[in-house]
């Protein structure tokens, strides 16, 4: 790994994927346990880098304490990433690709994980979305929001994989769409398909009905959201 610039980038993105998780979990304590192994770490080694006892973190996964604020989160993050790095950056490398194949690439403006599955259903009452085709009550792992116009100009056919993030089983967002050809088109001729596909800035009767035929041949649920990309990016950002 780039011991410069390129480690920096991606320290900082994993910091703010594993923060968001833990802030945003129903159940901070078991997300911050899931990450703890995650690097490998016990809890005897991260209390002892903190200079706190083991119980204190046993506390915060268990819950019997009090749910860490942001400070603590950011001090814990930190001391993962902190031995990590002293252990080889391990854990930097494994995700260094995940993170290092979407960096740069502008029709790409965000990709999120979750700790755990969401029904998309339940995902698509926060967007004020209308199901145009599909099967709602299925998991979905995580989301990512995509420019359609950036994504026709800039996004190469080899580029295409890298909307996927961790998992397939995700909603593709697609900003700024006027029919929603092009973005079912490609996923068409992709090898990997997604789990759900949402148009922004369109209503159901405005989709183009090659796109739907393509939903349907595919099976992949399509969704139609007036939401603007800000509300957007806002509304999943709290999930």
């Amino acid at each position: 790994m780039n011991p410069g610039g390129e480690i920096s980038n991606i320290r900082g993105l994993l910091a703010e994927k594993i923060a968001g998780e833990i802030t945003l979990s129903q159940n901070p304590g078991e997300t911050l346990r899931k990450w703890r192994r995650n690097f490998g770490i016990t809890q005897t080694e991260l209390s002892n880098y903190l200079g706190i006892s083991p119980s204190v973190i046993s506390d915060y996964e268990s819950g019997r304490r009090r749910s860490p604020g942001i400070m603590i989160v950011s001090k814990i993050i930190d001391a993962l990433l902190k031995i990590d790095e002293m252990r080889g950056c391990n854990v930097l490398r494994a995700y260094e690709s995940m993170f290092g194949d979407i960096m740069g690439l502008g029709a790409i403006c965000c990709v999120c994980d979750y700790a755990k599955p969401v029904i998309l259903s339940d995902f698509l009452n926060d967007i004020q979305a209308t199901v145009i085709f599909g099967d709602t009550e299925i998991p979905i792992n995580g989301y990512t929001i995509i420019d359609s116009f950036k994504a026709i100009l800039e996004l190469l056919p080899d580029q295409f994989y890298k909307i996927y993030g961790r998992s397939t089983a995700r909603a593709l967002i697609f900003t700024g769409v006027h029919r929603g050809r092009s973005p079912m088109v490609a996923i068409r001729v992709s090898n990997l398909k997604p789990g759900a596909v949402i148009l922004q800035g369109i209503d159901p009767d405005e989709v183009d009905p090659m796109a739907i035929r393509i939903a349907e041949v595919e099976n992949i649920p399509l969704i139609s959201t007036r939401m603007s990309p800000e509300d957007l990016s806002s509304t999943l950002n709290k999930r």
